[in-house]
């Protein structure tokens, strides 16, 4: 494991699940929030993003947690060695966006980029939510498989399943 792509929907764990891989591991991580956007909360252009992306995934190992473009994402599929889905039910996702929504006024949401709003990031998530269900769907995951020959394939459909994998590494 070398170069993992953690991926799914929002509010599923993965950057949680990132930073364990990756301090068991030794393998640096990169949040793909910290690179789509700067301190003040805004995006950064596509064209920053497409570069910074592509010197990441040029290198020997990372930990690339999260979705971006879909440009992106499929490169990030093609270069990894070891692929990652969180696919948990959709109340836990959007328990989870609530979750870190209500605790952030106690407790800054880790790896939460800075200076950007955890209430738009929490709309944002809701609202991606209901649209993942076209983007999300059986259909996508065998595309995915049918890329990932030769690597090692990771689907977590269940709180337990995080829980343990998260043991593995953590």
């Amino acid at each position: 494991m070398k170069k993992i792509a953690v991926f799914g929907k929002p509010g599923g764990g993965k950057s949680t699940l990132s930073r364990a891989l990756a301090k068991q591991t030794g393998v640096k991580l990169y949040p793909l929030d910290l690179i789509e956007y700067k301190k003040n909360g805004e995006r950064v252009s596509r064209d920053e993003y497409s570069k910074k992306h592509a010197e990441i995934v040029s290198e020997d190992s990372w930990i690339i947690d999260g979705l971006g473009t879909l440009e992106s994402f499929w490169a990030r599929i093609d270069a990894a060695d070891t692929l990652v889905y969180v696919d948990l039910p959709y109340r836990v996702h959007y328990w989870w966006v609530t979750k870190r929504l209500l605790k952030s006024p106690y407790v800054k949401p880790e790896g939460w980029p800075e200076g950007s709003s955890v209430w738009k990031g929490t709309l944002a998530g809701w609202k991606y939510l209901r649209l993942s269900r076209k983007f999300w769907t059986p259909e996508l995951f065998e595309k995915i498989q049918g890329a990932a020959k030769g690597k090692t394939v990771f689907r977590i459909a269940s709180v337990k399943e995080i829980n343990t994998f998260e043991k593995q590494f953590g």
